[in-house]
Parts: C-alpha cells; sequence; structure tokens
C-alpha cells in the first residue's frame, strides 16, 4: 500500500495495485450465497440459457452499478457516507445524498448479525467433517449443532472475533494483507474440489446440468432472478464496494478492473457448480436443498468418500474463507466512517461495530432454537426477518440510488476525470446504461422481490 492525498480530502491509504483491489472487491463478492445458490439456479432455471442471461445481466445491471460506485469512492476518497456526501455538493446538489451511504453501512451490520451464524457453523464443520462420528447421522449431527444456543453462539463469536481482529489491524495489515492470503487459498481449495468432482463424481452430469442450455425452462421470472443474482453476487448496495474503491490509487482502469471482478466472481461461481453438482449426482442426492445440502448431505458423502476425512474439512474450509474475505467487506465501511469522523480509533470502532452485529446475531443464534416459533416481519423469524429487510429493502434500493446519482445527478465531466483512460465511447455506454437501464432493471427486481 502507499500514501495518497487529494487538494480536497485528507491523505488516506490505496491498494497497492490493481490486483489487490480485484481480490479485495471479489473476496467482497463471493460469499456463501454464490457457493450453493448461483449453481443451483443455473441448472434448475434453464442450464447454459441462465447463465448465458446472468452475463447478460452482470453487463446491464452489475458493471455500470459496480463501476459507479468505484468512482463516488475513488472521488471522494471517503467512507460511503462522505464520499455520498462529497460527490453530491461537488455536483452542485445536496449532502442529503449521504442517506444513501447510511443505508449501506446499516445494510452491512444488519448482514453480518446473520452471515455471522451461519458462517460460524462452516467453522464448526471443518471439526464435525474431520472427525466425524459414524454412529449418528448428519441430519442428526446439524440438529445437535443448531439446537444448542451455546455452541452456534461459541462459534457465531469466533467469527465476529477474526472480523474484528482483521479490520482492527487496518486497510493495509488487515484488510489487504488477509485478501491477499486467502483469495489464493480459495482458489486453490476450489480447484482442489473440482478435481476430487472429475473423479468421485459424475462430472459429466454435472456439466450437462448447468451449462446444457433449455430454453423451454425460460420466462420472465428467469430473467428476474438472473437479475437479482448478478445485482447481489457483486455485494452492491450495500457501500462495501464504494468503500474498496476509496483505496484505489488514481491511475487504475476503473473499467478494466471490474471487469475483472465480475469475471472472477463467476468464475469461481460455476467452479463451485462444477466441484458440487458432480458429487450430488454420484450420489444420488437432490440438487435444491441449499443450505440442507451442504450440512447434511454433502458430509455424509464426506464420511463415505476415499479421502473425505480431509475433502470434507477442505470443502468446509473453502466455504468459510469464501464467507470470512465476504464479512469483513461488511464491516469495514461502518468502521471508516467511525475512524474518519474521529468518533473512535480504529480498533474501538471495530470491536463495537463487531460486538453490535454480534448482539444482534443472537438472534439469528436463537432462531434455530428458543425463537424458532416467534414470528416477526411478516410470519418470518428473527434471522429470515434481518435477511428479508438488508436483503430485500435497503441493498436493492441502495443500488437503485447510486445508479440514479451516478447517471442523473453527478456531474458527467467530474464522471469523466475519474475514467480517464478508458474510450469515450465506453464512458457513453456506461452513461446510457447507468441513466436508463440499470436503475430500472433493478427496480424490478426489487419489486418483484416484494410480490414473491
Amino acid at each position: 500500500m502507499t500514501e495518497n492525498s487529494s487538494s480536497k480530502i485528507n491523505e488516506t491509504v490505496s491498494w497497492v495495485g490493481r490486483w489487490t483491489f480485484v481480490l479485495a472487491a471479489a473476496g467482497s463478492a463471493v460469499g456463501l450465497g454464490n457457493i450453493w445458490g448461483f449453481p443451483y439456479k443455473a441448472g434448475t432455471e434453464g442450464g447454459g440459457a441462465f447463465v448465458l442471461i446472468y452475463l447478460l445481466c452482470i453487463l446491464a445491471v452489475g458493471l455500470p452499478i459496480m463501476m459507479a460506485e468505484i468512482m463516488i469512492g475513488r472521488r471522494a476518497r471517503k467512507s460511503p457516507v462522505n464520499a455520498m456526501k462529497i460527490a453530491a455538493i461537488d455536483s452542485g446538489k445536496s449532502g442529503k445524498w449521504q442517506a444513501v451511504g447510511w443505508g449501506g453501512l446499516i445494510s452491512g451490520i444488519l448482514i453480518l448479525s446473520f452471515y455471522s451464524v451461519i458462517a460460524g457453523i462452516c467453522l464448526n464443520y471443518i471439526l464435525i467433517s474431520a472427525f466425524p462420528n459414524p454412529e449418528i447421522s448428519s441430519l442428526t449431527q446439524f440438529n445437535e449443532v443448531t439446537s444448542s444456543p451455546l455452541k452456534l453462539t461459541f462459534w457465531h463469536s469466533i467469527f465476529i472475533g477474526l472480523n474484528i481482529l482483521i479490520i482492527s489491524a487496518g486497510v493495509i495489515s488487515g484488510i489487504e494483507r488477509m485478501v491477499r492470503l486467502l483469495m489464493p487459498m480459495l482458489f486453490i481449495l476450489m480447484m482442489i474440489m473440482v478435481i476430487n468432482a472429475m473423479i468421485n463424481g459424475d462430472f459429466a452430469k454435472g456439466l450437462n446440468f448447468l451449462f446444457a442450455p433449455d430454453f423451454s425452462e425460460v420466462d420472465a421470472t428467469t430473467f428476474l432472478r438472473a437479475m437479482g443474482q448478478a445485482f447481489f453476487s457483486l455485494s452492491l448496495g450495500m457501500g462495501s464496494i464504494m468503500c474498496y474503491g476509496a483505496y484505489m490509487p488514481q491511475e487504475e482502469n476503473i473499467f478494466k478492473t471490474s471487469l475483472t471482478v465480475a469475471g472472477l466472481d463467476t468464475l469461481i461461481a460455476i467452479l463451485a457448480g462444477l466441484a458440487i453438482f458432480p458429487i450430488i449426482f454420484a450420489y444420488g442426492l437432490e440438487p435444491g436443498e441449499g443450505p440442507g445440502l451442504v450440512f447434511i448431505s454433502l458430509l455424509s458423502v464426506f464420511i463415505d468418500m476415499p479421502f473425505g476425512n480431509i475433502l470434507g474439512p477442505a470443502f468446509f474450509a473453502l466455504l468459510s474463507i469464501a464467507a470470512l474475505s465476504s464479512a469483513i467487506s461488511l464491516l469495514e465501511p461502518s468502521v471508516a466512517y467511525f475512524e474518519e469522523e474521529k468518533i473512535a480509533s480504529r480498533f474501538s470502532s471495530a470491536l463495537i461495530l463487531g460486538l453490535s452485529a454480534w448482539f444482534i446475531g443472537i438472534g439469528s443464534v436463537l432462531s434455530f432454537n428458543d425463537w424458532s416459533e416467534l414470528e416477526f416481519i411478516g410470519g418470518l423469524n428473527f434471522l429470515d426477518s434481518i435477511d428479508y429487510l438488508a436483503n430485500q429493502f435497503l441493498m436493492p434500493i441502495g443500488g437503485m440510488m447510486v445508479a440514479i446519482f451516478a447517471g442523473w445527478f453527478f456531474k458527467p465531466d467530474l464522471a469523466l476525470e475519474e475514467f480517464s483512460g478508458i474510450q469515450f465511447y465506453i464512458f457513453q455506454v456506461w452513461r446510457f446504461f447507468i441513466k436508463f437501464v440499470s436503475p430500472v432493471l433493478v427496480a424490478s427486481v426489487f419489486i418483484y422481490q416484494l410480490a414473491s
């Protein structure tokens, strides 16, 4: 990392280069939902047809909004709240646009609160899969884990603690160091699992499930789900990419970098499908089980598989790394804001905000057991209610408002300054999509999710 400065703002740190930002942004994007969500949607909604539609949605929705978030973050070199405020004032608009940044900070903390509980289960399963108990079923094992508030709280605390330690170490010594370690590890573990799928799975059937185009399964709903997946898989609308963009060196090309991040995110999602589904089909499992597939069905497979006591922990370590790389991007925007407003030191900010997420997460812990019968938003349990509030409301509204601001209110000449180094026609294409296409498509996903 190097020191960088602006005439308008205080000195700030910046990523050592383009690939550090790519790894950090990809780490933010690649999470648990990518590992089991994207492959299943692809397989059940047209295979190769869904993948094609998804890629088009990445270009039409994900890429333009990602470029906008990076542009705003790098322009101001501040946390999302202040970045939106500065960008608005520089464009002669009201500083009240900072509300978009506040929505991102809140959604990040809310998502971290329940995400940490699920990630804690992944951490626990590294040990469970390494030392399985052959006398009890994997379903019984899962129920034993989730029925214990004490056990869930312990692993939830471990995961939150890891996040606090990484974030409190700083952008240089904490986030950058960890993503440069975690993302190569993630890729190596993913390739090991793909090779395992080639050896022990029905790889041909897995390929067919993921990529054979079946346009008979494609309808309007398919397009909406593909758009939703494209938006949420890139961690848009919650300030993470904007915050990471604030650390991006001025000379780096926003378009090329965003394209690389989107491509890497998609590649890892596809590799996850190639790692999981050949195994599923070889052992006669159902592909649509979601988390149950991971924690119940696959655990039983690893127990029976040659070298399963090695491959099982490797798989759950893969999930844990994906979760951790995503989680640090959920906490960093809030910590950055606290630090730059001198509310508290970085360590104290990470501790206060991390413990806040931990406390909220206790409700999600209890959703698996003591509070399983309690209903909150729309008859949902606590965990699903927080998920609904953050993912169905705050994130899409945040992404839509970023697109509207960047397309209609941010001065084009200021935007062009940040996009220096790219062909002017690319800038014009981006302007068209960010003004007329991306906000409409995000709005359609938002309405669809509310209706469903």
